[in-house]
């Protein structure tokens, strides 16, 4: 550039740039508090401030900042929820905090939320407020002084029930109808051929996001349709004549809730096509999909409580007898005359309450079909929960809780030493089994109420889903406020019950480890599969040693049937709860999820344990084979 145009730049910069603004000046030691001339609000505190973050409102948690608040810590000079000053408060120097019970943590949520929705004139969900305030009083009872009586004991076949069956009924869907499992069939087949998650989800051009979802959802609509017609040529006329997807809203509203219902009570059953269920929901719940869909596919889970609050025969829950016409009647140990005396017993309580409680709109065969699903969820806990019992007997058994006999019996483990990421002494470790083994259990104890929780998450309108790649593939990572809430009360039940905690207690909610609560439900729905086949192999190991070279072959290599049973438990209990199963302690390690990781890795490399042949002999096939 020639050396007079080099000079008029220069001039016209310095004619551009302000007074007091140059390079100079910017350059300059006192450059503080330079300010350029055009701007005219500067924000309080400078520029490199943060925003101040605005604390949480009058009332409410200083930590969580959505519950009311109920304690005041003297110490802290804070106010916390029951869950938060649990967990804020459970060791070190926090742990000899004093408190004080707030009097107004009663009503100060209601008359916030009464603000809100006059400021913002919003409707208030009254199911959301519902759950809401069943969630606070899980939280206060987890803070009550623990009773004699073990966690979520249910009341013996014959003695007073009280509230018990009221307050489980509240989340016990409705068993199906044979006229039901029909659609349930057809249902299931729209699903399979259904490609709706592989059109939804993923970063393709063409129409937008909400045209696809409605033309997927009509898509599945119009095969449901077609199946019906051939299912029933009559009704399919009459249901489809105009072909107005809007007009027949009802129908299909029964015929997704059928789906949600029977995967809830058979967490087996839909493995393939409930997930696609939901995420089809899901996205019909957004404004501008409801607009262009017509019509909403979402209708409240059928549960033993609704039907029975329909026609006021509530006290039906509250009868004695009911706890004799749900129970399950067990075969192990018994004779036969003791079983059909139970059987009988059965049968004539059932007939009793249908009889007693049949009123218009509500028949005995309704009423037997609300005792029979109850019975369901008895079956539910034996299969998914007693395996959690089982295993803190067998913990409780075989293995002394702060001492060794030997080292066949210690349960120590060291980071970095046969894939252990954790250093636990013999004592600490079986801590850590115990109330690992005694989370699960409540966990699975409340798994329907958890289930409905869930689905109320994922299901919300006030709470988006984003797509996003976790490391396990592209998943919709949601935050699930009601479950995680429901997961602290029960986490917190649980270290109250122990009295003591070993290790992390964060709950993986809405990242990359946990992307949303269907993730949740379908992990810890899993536990049976571990716990289950290791329970069935040690209760086989007396039939083994009848048999004279089954006999040698456990005592040669284990010493004797306590041998093997302690060899194979000792190896899980170290093994299985060791932190493995990810390479950092986030995915893995002692958090509340981890603790399921290392369990699943466990199971992974069973093939290569010594005792491996002892669980093939018990007729073990697999984690996920039938028992």
């Amino acid at each position: 550039m020639p050396p007079d145009s080099l000079e008029r730049s220069e001039v016209e910069v310095h004619e551009a740039t302000p007074a007091g603004f140059s390079l100079g000046t910017i350059l300059d030691d006192d450059n503080e508090n330079l300010e350029h001339p055009d701007v005219k609000d500067k924000p309080e505190g400078g520029w490199d401030e943060e925003t101040k973050e605005e604390g949480a409102a009058q009332g409410f948690c200083i930590e969580c900042e959505d519950q009311p608040a109920q304690l005041l810590c003297e110490s802290c000079g804070d106010e916390y929820c029951e869950v938060c000053f649990s967990a804020q408060h459970r060791k070190g120097s926090r742990k000899g905090h004093t408190t004080k019970q707030l009097s107004r943590a009663i009503g100060v949520k209601a008359v916030l939320t009464d603000e809100k929705a006059g400021e913002e004139g919003m409707d208030i969900d009254s199911s959301d407020e519902d759950s809401d305030n069943e969630l606070e009083g899980l939280v206060a009872a987890a803070d009550a002084p623990m009773a004699a009586v073990p966690l979520g004991s249910q009341p013996t076949p014959g003695g007073p029930v009280g509230e018990w069956f009221i307050d489980r009924a509240k989340h016990i869907p409705l068993r199906l109808k044979t006229g039901e499992r029909k659609y349930l069939r057809l249902l299931e087949a729209a699903l399979h051929v259904s490609e709706y998650t592989d059109k939804i989800d993923n970063f393709g051009f063409g129409l937008s996001k909400a045209k696809r979802i409605v033309h997927q959802i009509r898509e599945l609509c119009a095969i449901l349709s077609g199946l019906v017609l051939s299912a029933d040529y009559k009704q399919g006329q009459e249901l489809f004549a105009d072909r107005d997807f809007a007009a027949n809203d009802t129908f299909y509203q029964d015929l997704f809730e059928l789906g949600r219902r029977h995967k809830i009570m058979n967490p087996d059953k839909m493995r393939s096509t409930y997930g696609k269920l939901i995420y089809l929901l899901q996205d019909s719940q957004t404004p501008e999909v409801k607009d262009l869909l017509g019509f909403s596919c979402i209708q409240p889970i059928k549960t033993v409580y609704t039907v029975l609050e329909a026609h006021d025969a509530l006290d039906l829950l509250r009868e004695d007898l009911v706890s004799v016409a749900t129970k399950e009647i067990y075969s192990e140990g018994r004779s036969r005359r003791e079983i059909q005396r139970d059987i009988r017993s059965k049968e004539q309580a059932i007939e009793t309450l249908s009889s007693r409680y049949q009123r218009k709109g509500l028949s005995q065969e309704d009423v037997r079909q609300c005792l029979y699903s109850i019975g369901d969820n008895h079956a539910f806990l034996r299969t998914n929960r007693d395996p959690c019992e089982r295993m803190i007997a067998y913990l409780k058994h075989y293995f002394h809780p702060t001492q060794a006999k030997e080292s066949k019996s210690s349960l120590a483990i060291r980071s970095g030493k046969e894939g252990a990421r954790l250093s636990h002494d013999h004592s600490k470790q079986y801590a850590y089994v115990l109330q690992s083994l005694t989370l699960w259990r409540e966990i699975l104890h409340d798994m329907f109420h958890l289930w409905y929780l869930a689905e109320s998450d994922l299901l919300s309108e006030n709470v988006p889903y984003r797509l996003k790649d976790t490391g396990q593939g592209l998943n919709r990572v949601q935050a699930a406020p009601k479950t995680s809430r429901m997961m602290h009360a029960i986490l917190n039940r649980a270290q109250r019950s122990i009295g003591s905690w070993v290790g992390s207690s964060v709950i993986h909610m809405g990242d990359h480890n946990v992307p949303n609560a269907l993730m949740f439900i379908d992990k810890y729905s899993q536990v049976y599969r571990i716990l289950l086949p290791i329970c069935n192999t040690i209760a086989q190991v007396p039939s083994l040693m009848e048999k004279p070279a089954l006999r040698s072959y456990i005592e040669d290599e284990f010493g004797s049937a306590d041998g093997l049973c302690r060899e194979i438990l000792g190896d899980f209990f170290r093994h299985g709860f060791d932190g493995s199963g990810a390479d950092n302690f986030f995915d893995a390690g002692s958090c509340i999820d981890g603790r399921l990781t290392s369990a699943w890795n466990w199971c992974s490399s069973l093939e290569k344990k010594r005792f491996f042949p002892v669980f093939l002999l018990s007729g073990f096939i697999g984690f996920d084979g039938e028992w």
